[in-house]
Parts: structure tokens; C-alpha cells; sequence
């Protein structure tokens, strides 16, 4: 069976590309859980982040925005001391700084869905990538969006964590299309 081949180096990467990776997402929480795994990863490998995110499910109370908009100094303390998340100040404070610009979004909007999904118009783009060799870091798209995140107070999701969000819940299907997923995904 043919597959995109970044995922070949890890048996969770594996399992993560071909369960998860391009699947439209419309789920509010499971977009959560995709905006703070994206900006952990800012600056380290996305293996790096999978291999913690049972620590984050457990630290972020399972990606409630709700919840973790209400952490404070004390919780971010122990946080810092949780060896099952990546433990930088800043990327633990952007994710309870963004569960609040969450909140905000979502009565703006009704759900973080709708507003994400109208950055490419309610349907994911077909990335139609015969090979993997010229995938882009960023788009369009995705840089219209992280602006539009940035003008709402969100941190740590610039247009390159964007667009690999934008990947991950599907907002574009950049499977090559020779692999089963792209086909799977397509229909």
C-alpha cells in the first residue's frame, strides 16, 4: 500500500498519519488539543511532541479550553515541573493565553470551528502534491490566519505552525496522491 514517506521513522508517526494526519476536524476541544501540541512544537520535531501527548492530556485538563483558561501562577509552577510536557514558560503560558482567545473566538463565532474553517472557505483545500519534495511551509491561507490570531491575542501560532495545524485537522489535504490516505481523504 502506498503512503507518504515522512512517516516511515517512528511507529507513532505511523499511527498518527495514518489515523489523524489531514482529517477534517470539527471539533472544538480536538482543535484545541491540535493548537497547543502545534505551538509545543515550535522549534522541536513533531515526534518529539506525540511522544508527550498523553503528559499534555493530562496536564491541560483533556484540552478543555474552559478549564485551562483558568489556570494561574501556581498551576503554570507545576507545570514547569511536569517532566511529561515539554516545560518552556513561554509555551505553557501561550497555551493558557490562547485557551482565553479560544473562549473569545468561540462566542464571537458559536464554535473555533466555524471561524477556523473559514479561512479556506468550509472545505479542505486538495493539496494535490505529486511528491512530498515541494511541500510548502506556509500559505496564503495560513498566513491570513495567524494574522488574524495574532490581532486576537493568540501566541506561539505563526504562519508555519498554522499551516502544520492547518495539515493536521485537514484544512488541507497534503497527502501525496499516491497515498491511500489522499484517496481515503479525498472522498
Amino acid at each position: 500500500m502506498k503512503t507518504c514517506s515522512w512517516p516511515r521513522l517512528d511507529p507513532l508517526m505511523v499511527k498518527y498519519h495514518d489515523r489523524e494526519w489531514g482529517k477534517p476536524v470539527r471539533s472544538d476541544r480536538k482543535i484545541f488539543e491540535f493548537l497547543v501540541l502545534e505551538s509545543a512544537q515550535a522549534g522541536l520535531s513533531w515526534l518529539a511532541v506525540l511522544r508527550k501527548r498523553e503528559g499534555y492530556r493530562s496536564a491541560f485538563a483533556n484540552f478543555k479550553p474552559r478549564l485551562v483558561a483558568r489556570f494561574n501562577e501556581r498551576d503554570v509552577a507545576l507545570l514547569l515541573k511536569n517532566s511529561n510536557i515539554i516545560r518552556n514558560r513561554a509555551k505553557i503560558e501561550a497555551a493558557i493565553n490562547n485557551a482565553k482567545r479560544f473562549l473569545e473566538v468561540r462566542k464571537e463565532f458559536g464554535t473555533f470551528s466555524k471561524y477556523m474553517w473559514g479561512f479556506v472557505g468550509d472545505k479542505p483545500i486538495d493539496g494535490k502534491r505529486k511528491s512530498e519534495k515541494n511541500l510548502p511551509a506556509i500559505t496564503r491561507e495560513s498566513e491570513a490566519f495567524a494574522r488574524d490570531l495574532k490581532q486576537r491575542g493568540f501566541k506561539f501560532l505563526g504562519p508555519t505552525i498554522i499551516y502544520a495545524h492547518m495539515q493536521a485537522v485537514g484544512m488541507v489535504n497534503d497527502h501525496i496522491q499516491s497515498c491511500f490516505r489522499y484517496k481515503e481523504l479525498k472522498k
